[in-house]
């Protein structure tokens, strides 16, 4: 299934309905940042809700980023998706793991914590961004970013998020041992304010979702988003829209960002990393992608820093 956005309504337009798949590039984060099964399904849940959270954004250049910091040993766990459907995470304790549970699915709740703080943070194009923390009710992320919406927001929301691992090896030839994600998605269902008042319509989304089996176990009977929408809303005017939006991991750092950030080292700095590296290697703490700057590159930024100081003087 192609990594994608699906939009949908139902209830005569007071529901909204945006579905993801985030297969690819939640074995994409797995492969950069050599995640461990919990981490990885940690990190796909947090890059499938930052993209359904981005989704109902307006301006070119909208972000949103979802901050998970728990009690559990995983640490932090960051993702940040755009409106133009790019997401990137990392998870702070990436080969930290945990027995599968019960289910013989990840313990993404043991792994998070119970106790702890959500932090969403939403640039919309202009002015200064926002951003609002709440308590962690369940280390569930799903569940977490619901209650953010509820609270802060006045959002009436359900959130479902999950992931099926077991029997794929990851791609693009990582030798390891560590499975890759056969389907990992979300649903994000929202009460809009023309139906808000209709506490019959918040009853029944929410009794529909909590007697689901929940999403981990459909997708890993082989459903697809399309028959799990229609599953929970069928018989209430649910409408799929035709159009879908890609997604996709994708960070925007570059070398040349890298070089413009080895400036603040200054001029000493940089002739010690000279003599004693022959140039300097820094690491995207987003993507893990590495970057290499050889000592011509550095002798560029000094005189670039002498010709700054000159003027300046």
């Amino acid at each position: 299934m192609v990594d994608q956005l699906i939009r949908a309504t139902a209830a005569d337009g007071g529901v909204r309905v945006v579905g993801v798949i985030a297969t690819q590039l939640t074995n994409e984060a797995s492969r950069r940042h050599k995640l461990s099964t919990v981490a990885t399904a940690a990190l796909g849940r947090a890059m499938s809700a930052s993209l359904l959270l981005a989704s109902s954004m307006k301006r070119p250049h909208s972000r949103v980023n979802i901050r998970v910091a728990g009690d559990g040993n995983l640490g932090l766990v960051f993702a940040d998706a755009g409106m133009d459907g790019t997401v990137r995470g990392f998870v702070a304790n990436p080969s930290f793991d945990l027995p599968l549970n019960a289910d013989g699915d990840p313990d993404v709740q043991e792994a998070i914590g119970k106790t702890g703080f959500l932090r969403v943070m939403r640039d919309v194009g202009y002015g200064d961004p926002f951003a609002s923390t709440v308590e962690l009710v369940s280390g569930e992320i799903g569940e977490d970013v619901a209650w953010y919406l509820a609270s802060s927001e006045q959002t009436f929301s359900k959130l479902m998020v999950g992931e099926f691992i077991g029997d794929s090896d990851l791609p693009n030839g990582d030798a390891s041992s560590r499975k890759g994600v056969n389907v990992s998605a979300g649903i994000l269902l929202q009460i809009l304010p023309k139906a808000a008042r209709d506490e019959n319509l918040m009853a029944q989304i929410d009794a529909r979702v909590e007697a689901s089996e929940g999403l981990t176990s459909l997708l890993k009977q082989g459903k697809s988003l399309e028959q799990i929408m229609s599953e929970i809303l069928g018989d209430l005017n649910l409408h799929i829209f035709p159009a879908t939006q890609p997604v996709k991991f994708q960070c925007p750092c570059s070398l040349e960002r890298v070089l413009g950030a080895l400036k603040m080292f200054g001029e000493a700095e940089l002739k010690d990393m000279i003599a004693k590296d022959n140039g300097a290697e820094a690491t995207c703490h987003f993507c893990a992608e590495v970057y290499r700057a050889d000592s011509q590159q550095l002798e560029e930024i000094i005189n670039g820093l002498k010709a700054e100081t000159s003027v300046n003087n």
